[in-house]
């Protein structure tokens, strides 16, 4: 084998690799010599079939399987020597010429090939020991504890009926039909059946629940509303509605005691076992969230303390998934750029920019695992695996197999899991001072802090709509009277 590197341009690398005839020959001759014994051909006795003839049956099939394992194990070869680690599967391309390649298979001509490939680019890891991040966390007040409590009991409370006539009250439940229209017209989402509204739930878009009140069982309500403007649906946006409302029950909450009784209702032992269930979970959603901003901070930091020339491939990949996620998710909304303020070229900037940061702190958190000997277990894996076929109730066959016959679909189980695991190291290689906060504070996003510290000189065009659908999905406070039209909006 000779290798001759034919291009050496920042990242990217190329090689010529020439495999003699020779080699290829007798490759080629030890298969036909194996197959002398396997094979059954009508004139001769097993075994006994000429090589001649062999090679005339099946040289140009047997030739196309030692070409290609040839060039696998050769342009392997070719890399491991010289210490060169991909970023992507190299691409391997051949003579344009079928004269060329003819005479290859038929052991006339060298093989000759080409290696095109962009390498991983050295990375000079962070000194771990100087950085400081600061961790939010906060304290539980026994008054949040007995108000998340309050609040248990009013989702399990339960609810009898009115007297025949009695009027619906704030707090009470009625049990509703409604079938919603704009100027005339049905739209989608606006009809439903059975319903339970608990009057003062702010449920329901504004003054759909006030309308109700003083409604009586069996009856028949129309109730007239306006959709906000900034209702997720834009086709329903300011629009005003009508709803034909029938009521079928009206039933008043009953009062509940917050004692060791209901505790049991709930399979707990007494109230105090209640209460201490219910702060570890505030003590988990306070941990995810604290976990979670200073994830955040930490990877600011890490993209800020490495710069690295980065794999071109590896930069357009990321981008061509985040861009076809926004486009996506753009026209399923009706959405244009000038709606959002921006335009295709500015957000396809600042979009690069994000796929740039994105393979960055790839490669670094990568490196940093890479250094740390971090591994995910195949037990981890089947875990997140279980997770995942549990959210296709009905279909857990299906996507079992699914994920066992891609291995890109299990990588992409095992790469969050990984980062997470990288994160969690380098946290504990860091300088991390805790500091106590609100719960307020705490959730916060980063960026929203940074802007509110922030005082812009002058009132700029606000283009978060794009970067959101980008970097985080925000959901839309629900308004179950259009809920099926937000839901796919």
């Amino acid at each position: 084998m000779e290798v001759t590197e034919t291009l050496s341009e920042g990242l990217k690398r190329e090689f010529k690799v020439v495999i003699p005839a020779t080699d290829l020959e007798s490759r080629l001759m030890a298969r036909l010599v194996e197959l002398k014994d396997q094979v059954r051909i009508n004139g001769f006795r097993p075994g006994k079939v000429p090589l001649d003839h062999l090679r005339k049956t099946y040289g140009r099939s047997v030739m196309a399987e030692i070409v290609q394992q040839v060039v696998s194990e050769t342009s392997q070869t070719a890399l491991t020597e010289r210490e060169i680690r991909p970023a992507f599967q190299p691409d391997i391309s051949f003579a344009e010429s079928e004269q060329e390649l003819e005479e290859v298979m038929q052991g006339k001509s060298d093989l000759t090939y080409t290696v095109a490939l962009e390498v991983m680019p050295d990375i000079e890891l962070a000194d771990l020991s100087k950085i400081k991040l600061t961790r939010e966390v906060t304290e539980i007040p026994d008054e949040d504890v007995v108000e998340a409590v309050k609040r248990l009991a009013e989702q399990n409370r339960s609810y009898t009926s009115r007297k025949e006539g009695d009027k619906a009250q704030e707090g009470d439940r009625v049990t509703i039909d409604y079938d919603g229209s704009v100027d005339g017209t049905p739209f989608e989402g606006g009809k439903d059946e059975n319903v339970y509204l608990v009057l003062g739930s702010n449920q329901f878009i504004p003054g759909f629940e006030e309308q109700l009140k003083g409604a009586k069982a069996r009856s028949d309500q129309t109730v007239n509303v306006t959709f906000p403007d900034d209702y997720p649906a834009e086709a329903l946006a300011g629009k005003k509605a009508e709803f034909k409302v029938t009521v079928h029950d009206v039933a008043e909450p009953a009062e509940g005691e917050l004692d060791d009784a209901f505790a049991q209702t709930l399979g707990l032992e007494s109230l105090d076992s209640l209460k201490d269930a219910v702060r570890a979970q505030i003590e988990n959603e306070h941990a995810s969230l604290s976990r979670r901003k200073i994830k955040r901070i930490l990877l600011d930091e890490l993209d800020k303390q490495h710069e690295l020339e980065l794999p071109p491939t590896l930069i357009e990949q990321e981008f061509d998934s985040i861009w076809s996620q926004l486009t996506n998710d753009m026209e399923s909304s009706e959405k244009s750029f000038e709606d959002e303020g921006t335009s295709e070229d500015e957000a396809r900037a600042e979009y690069r920019t994000i796929a740039e940061r994105r393979v960055r702190l790839g490669l670094v958190l990568a490196e940093f695992g890479e250094k740390s000997e971090v591994q995910v277990s195949e037990e981890e894996v089947t875990r997140a695996l279980q997770e995942q076929v549990r959210q296709f109730p009905g279909q857990e066959q299906q996507i079992y197999e699914y994920y066992k016959e891609n291995p890109q679909a299990i990588a992409s189980l095992r790469a969050p899991i990984f980062e997470e695991k990288v994160v969690d190291h380098i946290l504990e290689q860091v300088d991390v001072t805790e500091k106590v906060v609100s719960r307020e504070e705490l959730l916060l996003d980063p960026e929203d802090e940074k802007t509110a510290k922030e005082k812009p000189a002058k009132k700029t065009t606000k283009k978060a709509a794009p970067k959101k659908t980008a970097e985080k999905k925000t959901p839309a406070k629900k308004k179950p009277a259009a809920k099926k039209t937000a839901d796919k909006s």
